[in-house]
């Protein structure tokens, strides 16, 4: 069994070889293999007589960069099997060198890697920046956007050709503006060493780029990164520091709560008009009456908005086993089986009450129907829509001939009961049908308003015939329109 040594051929020349490495290469009397002919240090040893065999076929036979590195590594442990091999890589092996990690991974043969210089320390040099002021290092060939840190010095490597390019360029572009200015190094440290600034939008036009080529991003500032969770959780807790908004320093979670209330509300009416732009407006004020809690929870000790988040990821996993799990099932065996898991939750948090989940601060309709689905879990329940028909019958008469106005008061809230008890039976949504009902009356009686105002006449000096004349034009115009 042989051994593969690994050595690095540096960014360039043969001038970042050492002798030790260069006498190595140019008295082997077999074949080297290399990654890549495309290297200025392995022209300069083929001129000194080493006898290359790369790997740059395997890049043609794959769309995939994990098939080539792959491919590269199984073809170099089967010529290792009966006698030592050389494999040079450019750079220094260690460094955003796949290949090189799947051969320290394999465990079939002994490798050693026996250096090279990196292009690291000879790009820090020609974009003058240090490194300890934050940087992350990215391979250009296989990358998540979720992964970059803009505020620290950002270095794409491998930024082999102009698709590569157009990759790294797009995947920014989410995030940065156009004209944000990046660097394109070539072949760092050596005589080939090229350096162009240009706008991100430029990266793959004007640039001509190898294989020996990086693309260098600068820290961006937090006007260009405000629309980041980051951003905002440092304004928020900007906010709520010392120096901060007197207003926002003295809220509290009690203080805040009708705001989440009518934001939300403000959010459903977002989705009525359709209007996008201010949906988008409207969930962001209600992400920041979350930001604003979880900054409170975390000012007094409690809760950080890292724990808001953490549990509302395990809950999704948790009950999304046929997404997250190997579970296999239909859309009936989908809701069952949140409704179990749910309520597996709900005996995990000591409920002493089927009812205790319903939230005893949502608007009276909302709850009614969430009452009545609890108690039709243990069979609590009429068996159709004419028993609940005859239930709103009685509740009506018993409504229309209380004495007092407290047991008026009383009946009618059994009346409303009732009939939210009818929409559920019908499969209706109560609190849409009457926010749409809300709606029309809005409609119609901007009618009654822009009549009267064209016929310089007021709502409140006209009679009621005249009213319900208009109300009816109102009615018939929407009939036409629909």
């Amino acid at each position: 069994m042989g051994k593969i040594r690994i050595i690095g051929l540096g960014a360039g020349d043969l001038s970042q070889l050492s002798v030790g490495t260069y006498r190595k290469l140019v008295s082997e009397e077999n074949s080297v293999f290399t990654r890549t002919l495309d290297h200025p240090a392995v022209r300069d040893l083929q001129v000194e007589g080493v006898r290359f065999i790369s790997f740059d076929d395997v890049y043609e036979r794959f769309d995939s960069f994990e098939n080539v590195y792959g491919t590269i590594t199984e073809e170099l442990i089967e010529k290792a099997r009966d006698r030592d091999i050389y494999y040079t890589v450019p750079g220094h092996p260690m460094v955003a060198e796949k290949t090189v990690q799947l051969l320290l991974e394999n465990g079939e043969l002994e490798v050693e890697v026996e250096g090279g210089q990196s292009f690291l320390d000879d790009t820090f040099r020609t974009l003058k920046i240090d490194p300890v002021e934050g940087f992350q290092f990215i391979d250009a060939t296989g990358f998540e956007r979720e992964g970059l840190t803009y505020r620290q010095h950002t270095l794409f490597c491998q930024v082999y050709d102009a698709m590569i390019a157009s990759e790294v360029k797009l995947v920014l572009l989410e995030d940065l503006p156009a004209d944000y200015p990046v660097t394109i190094v070539t072949a760092a440290g050596s005589d080939r060493e090229r350096v162009e600034t240009v706008e991100l939008a430029d990266l793959d036009r004007t640039v001509e780029v190898d294989n020996l080529t990086s693309v260098y991003v600068p820290p961006a500032s937090g006007e260009i990164l405000s629309h980041q969770f980051q951003e905002l959780r440092a304004v928020i807790r900007r906010l709520r520091g010392p120096g901060g908004c007197p207003w926002d320093r003295k809220q509290t979670h009690t203080s805040l709560k009708k705001y989440l209330i009518e934001e939300a509300y403000e959010v459903i009416e977002a989705i009525d008009e359709e209007d996008d732009e201010h949906l988008a407006d409207e969930l962001g004020d209600v992400l920041l009456q979350v930001m604003l809690h979880s900054q409170i929870g975390e000012d007094e000790g409690y809760f950080t908005v890292d724990d808001v988040i953490r549990a509302v990821t395990d809950k999704m996993i948790r009950r999304h086993p046929h997404v997250f799990g190997e579970a296999d099932m239909n859309e009936e065996e989908i809701s069952r089986n949140w409704e179990a898991i749910k309520q597996k939750e709900s005996q995990n948090a000591r409920r002493d009450s089927l009812l205790d989940g319903v939230m005893t601060h949502a608007p009276a309709l909302l709850q009614a129907i969430d009452l009545q689905k609890k108690a039709s879990k243990v069979g609590f329940d009429w068996d159709d829509k004419s028993m609940v028909l005859d239930k709103m019958k009685e509740e009506w008469e018993e409504y229309t001939s209380a004495d007092s106005q407290r047991e008026r008061e009383k009946e009618l809230g059994d009346f409303l009961f009732t009939i939210a008890n009818l929409a559920r039976h019908d499969r209706i949504d109560a609190e849409l049908a009457l926010q749409e009902t809300n709606r029309k009356f809005r409609r119609r009686f901007a009618f009654l308003e822009k009549e009267a105002e064209l016929g310089n006449e007021k709502l409140e000096e006209m009679s009621l015939e005249q009213l319900e004349d208009w109300w009816q034009k109102a009615k018939e115009k929407e009939r036409t329109t629909e």
